[in-house]
């Protein structure tokens, strides 16, 4: 689709859709409401969840520091995806806690291993 057709379809201004494209930091929401309508999506408020490829690409098999949602922070690394068959999706995260790396690493065991659930991640960084 061109930007022409786009702001004709969506009822905006090809400006407008040359500075959405480019990222301009100030747009007018009602007509990035129109664009995303066009696509079937709509903003809503709220925190943005984190990306679980994001996660993946970034954060696995690296030592990380986790928070959870319920303020608790785990230090590790991530050595798996777990993800939900019938929607293809990322849904946990295999772990293993800092004070099991040297054994896990030594013999592998899942018994090592923690779940972390992706919903319940607020914040992931490097250690």
């Amino acid at each position: 689709m061109t930007q022409e057709e786009l702001a004709t379809k969506a009822g905006v201004g090809l400006r407008f859709v040359r500075e959405l494209e480019q990222g301009k930091p100030t747009l007018q929401l009602d007509k990035v409401e129109q664009v995303l309508h066009l696509f079937g999506f709509q903003l809503i408020a709220g925190k943005q969840r984190l990306d679980p490829y994001h996660i993946y690409w970034s954060f696995l098999n690296k030592g990380v520091k986790i928070t959870l949602s319920n303020k608790i922070i785990q230090y590790g690394i991530i050595i798996a995806e777990i993800t939900d068959k019938k929607e293809n999706k990322i849904v946990a995260w295999k772990f293993v806690p800092n004070n099991n790396v040297i054994q896990y690493h030594l013999k592998p065991d899942d018994q090592l291993t923690e779940t972390i659930n992706h919903a319940d991640i607020i914040e992931i960084e490097n250690q």
